[in-house]
């Protein structure tokens, strides 16, 4: 059965990292990181609060479609509120696939440690692009409040795993995803 494995958690936690490592090393496996999405509707950067749902409903489908093939999709994507993931998991079932959820959390002061450590790296990236953005609305002050939405979002998801990746380097954290994949839930 195919699954979608949903890599959730605070930006710049790893998830799109992880994804990659774990798309490269599933052949097949589509790492669909929206954040590479958005660069192609035009205007994204100009309004990109209203550009993220419509990016979201395109990885929804893009998800659907590849599930439907057999394949497993990775979605590195942060979500905190329900009707953020109810599309993914709705693809997942109609394409008769498993929803995998796992949070890759962190401390606050360590997770505002890995994304200011970020800042400083010099690239023309969607992700840099987004780091921007997320700079020029609050920055660090915006990640706390990511942070208090993403646990109280926690509180809705019993059922999702939650991989805490404080000292964990991107191999480590890729490891814990994998071993958590392993485990089934009945």
């Amino acid at each position: 059965m195919p699954r979608l494995i949903h890599l959730n958690g605070p930006s710049g936690i790893g998830k799109s990292t992880v994804a990659r490592l774990y798309a490269d090393r599933h052949p097949g496996v589509l790492d669909l990181d929206t954040d590479q999405l958005l660069p192609l509707i035009g205007g994204w950067r100009d309004d990109f609060w209203a550009t993220l749902p419509v990016g979201r409903r395109l990885a929804v489908a893009m998800a659907e479609t590849h599930l439907r093939a057999g394949h497993d999709v990775v979605l590195p994507q942060l979500a905190t509120a329900l009707d953020e993931v109810e599309g993914f998991e709705a693809a997942a079932l109609a394409a008769g696939a498993e929803y995998r959820e796992i949070v890759l959390t962190a401390p606050k002061q360590h997770a505002f440690d890995r994304y200011s450590a970020r800042a400083s790296v010099v690239d023309s990236s969607p992700h840099r692009q987004i780091d921007d953005i997320l700079a020029e609305h609050g920055g660090l002050r915006l990640l706390d409040r990511i942070h208090d939405h993403v646990a109280g979002y926690l509180a809705l998801r019993p059922a999702c795993t939650v991989l805490d990746t404080e000292g964990l380097d991107p191999e480590q954290t890729y490891a814990a995803v994998e071993t958590s994949l392993s485990w089934r839930f009945f």
